[in-house]
């Protein structure tokens, strides 16, 4: 696996995430701000959007996927920091 500088969380409209179903389930991450896909890195250069994400297998060995979904479906992409912490908007 290659160590990527930054990550990304991609959200999706409700609509995708009802059309996408049970399929995307595993590599979603619920959060504050709803559901979304963290990912070191994403092309978003053709029809498809790219996702690399980080999990890991059955047996637990890290693996990175490639998860592919129409550019269409996403509302958002927000650069997310260097690690694993959390993010989300602060309270005023």
């Amino acid at each position: 696996m290659t160590d990527h500088q930054c990550k990304y969380a991609v959200y999706f409209h409700a609509n995708a995430l009802e059309a996408l179903g049970e399929a995307i389930n595993p590599y979603l991450t619920q959060g504050a701000n709803g559901p979304h896909i963290v990912c070191n890195d994403l092309d978003t250069g053709g029809v498809l959007c790219e996702m690399n994400v980080c999990g890991k297998s059955a047996d637990g060995k890290e693996i990175e996927t490639e998860v592919m979904v129409p550019v269409a479906m996403i509302r958002l992409v927000l650069q997310v920091g260097h690690d694993d912490a959390l993010f989300g908007f602060a309270p005023d």
